[in-house]
């Protein structure tokens, strides 16, 4: 799942949790994790929903200035069924830190 650029700053610090799409099928599913440029999103649900269902409330929750902001991003290609995305964000996981070891002194 893909977000414009000024949503995923959002996203990271767990301030956005859900968005609004409009596609013609869902295109992720639920417990499957998606990258992003750092980390990733783990879907929780995915709803269908009407145009009443998108609320002010609902736009600003997923990061938008309010409805028509958000119904400008939200479409994607020809698609006419609207869903509401539940996720969380995972950061990238920190690599393992190896024990020093003792060194061996070469000769």
């Amino acid at each position: 799942m893909v977000f414009t650029k000024r949503l995923r700053e959002g996203v990271r610090r767990g301030e956005i949790t859900c968005s609004v799409r409009i596609w013609m099928r869902p295109h992720v599913k639920v417990g499957h994790r998606y990258k992003m440029d750092e980390g990733e999103i783990e879907i929780d649900s995915i709803e269908p929903i009407g145009f009443p269902d998108i609320t002010p409330e609902l736009a600003r929750a997923s990061g938008f200035l309010g409805v028509i902001d958000l119904l400008k991003v939200a479409k994607h290609g020809p698609g006419e069924n609207i869903y509401l995305v539940r996720f969380h964000y995972l950061p990238p996981a920190k690599p393992e830190l190896q024990p020093i070891g003792r060194r061996v002194r070469q000769r």
